[in-house]
């Protein structure tokens, strides 16, 4: 029984932090960064501000955490840096999953948020920094790192081989976005840019035995 209540109040914590996070987000839209208070996002989320103050002491923490929580999501490019094998296919996956992730209009909310505010709140910029790209460009580094060190690729600078790969993606996928309120490529579309990308890095970084500077 204590358990089952325990599991039960969990899932209401979290049901509870998604509309806090939600609530935020809308509002850091409408009312900026500096215009929203934690008492209106409390009454936003319809929860007490006591449950805000109790997850989100401050409004910098409950940014940090709308960060990381939609950075997160899909398979892990650092799982599979466990297993180099099929570079094509490694990429594919990571491909898709950044494609999913950064097309959400959450992510494209959060670019908003942070591009508006930057001037004065230069911290939110470090923030989705820190919190989120970086620890996604690093991880997706280390793949292709794990890729080079066991010869299923030839990738001698795997940062510049990531900001390649990232950028040809977030290029169509991302910054449109950002100009384009009609923005919505299909599924297809999408998926047909991740394959070019895909295509791209195979040529340049897939190992050839006939090519001597691929030996």
């Amino acid at each position: 029984m204590t358990e089952g209540l325990s599991a039960h109040h969990q899932r209401l914590a979290q049901r509870k932090r998604e509309a806090i996070t939600s609530a935020a987000t809308k509002l850091f839209l409408e009312r900026g960064y500096d215009g929203t208070s934690l008492a209106k996002i409390a009454q936003e989320a319809v929860v007490s501000k006591s449950t805000l103050f109790k997850q989100f002491p401050t409004k910098a923490a409950l940014f940090e955490a709308i960060v990381t929580e939609y950075w997160k999501g899909g398979p892990d490019p650092a799982a599979l840096a466990t297993q180099p094998g099929d570079l094509g296919a490694g990429l594919s996956t990571i491909g898709r999953q950044y494609a999913d992730l950064i097309g959400r209009p959450a992510m494209a909310a959060l670019f908003r948020i942070v591009i508006a505010e930057l001037p004065r709140f230069p911290e939110l910029g470090r923030a989705q920094f820190d919190l989120g790209k970086l620890p996604y460009f690093v991880s997706v580094q280390h793949y292709l790192e794990a890729q080079h060190a066991a010869g299923t690729a030839v990738v001698p600078d795997a940062e510049s081989a990531t900001n390649q790969f990232l950028g040809m993606i977030a290029n169509y996928v991302l910054w449109p976005r950002m100009l384009l309120d009609d923005w919505s490529p299909t599924p297809a579309d999408v998926g047909h840019a991740v394959n070019e990308a895909v295509t791209t890095m195979l040529a340049r970084y897939g190992r050839n035995a006939d090519d001597p500077h691929h030996a």
